[in-house]
């Protein structure tokens, strides 16, 4: 009864500075479902949008079509409408205002629902990028004990 994770997105953690979690439901059709049991689902490229309406969209998230279906199979990289209480929507779009931008950076299924961990982030800089990078290098030393 745990949560299963089907794929992150990895390069959300070297290109961004990561700030606050939240979970939120995915609307998707039956085929996309099929196709996520199997794992197959790339995150690597995708973003929230949030519209004049307060509706909360995922978009450029690919999942491939379901290789059983038939014509009725789904699109490959349509919008999905994010699942989230209203104050969650208010607070996001307020970020957003600010400069933030938000990017979804695991999906899993938590019993037999499909969530999704979209993250308010801040983008980095590539000194920014170099500077962890040579944190982790000497952790990763200290750890193995040979640094110098």
């Amino acid at each position: 009864m745990g949560i299963k994770i089907i794929a992150k997105n990895k390069k959300a953690y070297h290109d961004f500075q990561l700030l606050e979690k939240v979970e939120a439901g995915i609307a998707l059709v039956g085929t996309e479902v099929k196709s996520l049991r199997q794992g197959r689902v790339s995150l690597v490229e995708s973003f929230v949008t949030i519209d004049q309406r307060m509706e909360v969209w995922l978009n450029n998230m690919t999942i491939p079509h379901y290789e059983f279906g038939n014509i009725n199979n789904h699109e490959e990289s349509r919008r999905r409408k994010l699942l989230l209480k209203a104050g969650e929507i208010k607070y996001l779009h307020r970020q957003l205002k600010g400069g933030m931008t938000i990017i979804p950076t695991i999906i899993y299924f938590k019993r037999s629902l499909i969530k999704i961990e979209i993250v308010l982030a801040k983008g980095k800089r590539e000194y920014d990028k170099r500077h962890d990078q040579r944190e982790k290098d000497v952790n990763r030393k200290l750890q193995r004990g040979i640094y110098d």
